[in-house]
């Protein structure tokens, strides 16, 4: 009888990519996947644990599954992830859901196959969570499921220690791969027929700085982008502190690296960014920022903004206003800072009161949209490129993605989906541009 299997996914692209390796270790044991949950013979939770809402969720997930689990002793449930990784959270797991099969984390998720078919031997569970992390093992990834985007990792690990950031203590040290491994999976995957590719690391930067420095990250573009064709590459994410000219000079130089730069900032306040430990001040990065412009030309930038960081004051929040307008930022993920134990921020004094944050949080996600608003009215009436991703079945119509971010949605009579097409854009909506697919003569 078929085995079938179904991923739960939270959290970054990184994990992302990651259950896509653990989707190909299945499929080497026999499994196909399930649609839903209850269709599968086994659920795995890929968890991440750098806000608390995901963590909850992850758990009630978790906990839906009991009554099942009850009824069909056949059914298999392993949770790994960055959640499982945190000192104590394995034995949490067991004691809350002693029903659970299988416990890894995130130093040995390439090991998952092995902890499957140990449990297939044995009745009690099997958990395993490595304390430290291992080398960077090269495997080649059997399984995608973003076509025509994939992912590389570069790197694995954090050197930051950045206080309200759990990320160095769950997945360790930095650890980079090897450049000719990078190339060889990047240009195996456009040979392929894949048409963006994102290079992965928590500070992409910082690449090659365990190795000696042999290959830099610019160096490792470089490299990347000697493969002739058409296509994309980004990259996240960049460390301010470690974004320099070398890396603007390759990204001006090659018209494959996307103008499209994610870098960031957390916070405008230099007291704030200082209790954080990014080790930049907003006015070094508001010179960064201009760097960047000067040397590339009609580039935009997303970031990462946090609020209610222990001791922000009023003053401190205006300060990450002014410098969200200053920086005419074309995207931002914008959060509430929540409190993780194990990082120097939960031991801080002057935590900010929950309706603080809510009001600052509604008033920082205002003004974001009013900029990213503007961004998007900027393309009505012109032709702009996208790369076709998939289908909108309810919407009757294909998307994907212009080089900066922007969906685009569009009519076609047939498939464009790893398409590059252009499209007139003729109405806009937040983040989403629509419009008439300009067609080739002879089509």
């Amino acid at each position: 009888m078929e085995k079938k299997y179904y991923i739960v996914t939270y959290g970054c692209q990184m994990n992302v990519h990651e259950s896509e390796k653990l989707a190909g270790i299945l499929r080497s044991r026999g499994y196909t996947e399930a649609a839903c949950e209850e269709g599968a013979d086994i659920v795995v939770f890929n968890t991440c644990c750098i806000r608390e809402n995901a963590e909850n969720h992850a758990y009630g997930n978790i906990g839906a599954l009991k009554k099942r689990k009850k009824a069909d002793r056949g059914f298999l449930i392993a949770v790994g992830g960055c959640m499982t990784q945190q000192p104590g959270a394995a034995e949490k797991l067991r004691k809350k859901f002693p029903f659970v099969d299988i416990v890894f984390g995130t130093h040995n998720l390439e090991e998952f196959g092995a902890l499957l078919d140990q449990k297939a031997g044995q009745k009690k569970a099997v958990v395993s969570i490595p304390e430290k992390e291992g080398p960077v093992r090269e495997e080649d990834i059997s399984y995608r499921t973003s076509y025509p985007n994939a992912w590389v990792n570069i790197m694995y690990g954090c050197n930051n220690f950045c206080s309200y950031c759990i990320v160095p203590y769950v997945r360790g040290r930095e650890r980079s791969r090897a450049p000719e491994a990078v190339v060889s999976e990047a240009w195996k995957l456009l040979d392929e027929g894949y048409k963006e590719i994102t290079l992965l690391g928590q500070n992409v930067n910082s690449y090659g700085n365990d190795a000696g420095g042999q290959c830099s990250f610019p160096q490792l573009l470089h490299k990347i982008c000697e493969k002739e064709g058409k296509y994309r590459l980004r990259f996240m994410t960049s460390n301010p502190k470690d974004f320099g000219e070398e890396l603007v000079e390759a990204i001006a130089a090659h018209e494959q690296v996307c103008k499209l730069i994610h870098l960031p900032v957390q916070a405008g306040s230099d007291r704030i960014l200082r209790l954080m430990n990014r080790k930049y001040t907003a006015e070094e990065y508001l010179k960064k920022v201009e760097m960047l412009r000067r040397a590339v030309p009609g580039c935009q930038l997303s970031t990462d903004i946090m609020v209610g960081f222990p001791t922000e004051t009023e003053e401190d929040f205006q300060a990450t206003l002014d410098l969200v307008k200053a920086a005419d930022f074309s995207a931002a993920f914008t959060f509430v800072y929540s409190r993780r134990s194990g990082t120097a921020a939960a031991a801080m004094e002057g935590q900010i009161p929950e309706e603080v944050q809510k009001e600052r949080i509604m008033r920082l996600v205002e003004l974001v949209n009013a900029q990213t608003r503007e961004k998007s009215l900027s393309y009505r009436g012109k032709t702009v490129e996208i790369l076709c991703e998939d289908y909108d079945e309810k919407k009757n119509l294909y998307l994907g993605r212009d080089e900066y971010g922007r969906m685009g949605y569009f009519a076609s009579g047939r498939s464009r989906i790893g398409e590059f097409v252009k499209i007139k854009v003729s109405e806009t909506s937040g983040v989403s541009l629509a419009g008439e697919l300009i067609t080739e003569e002879g089509e």
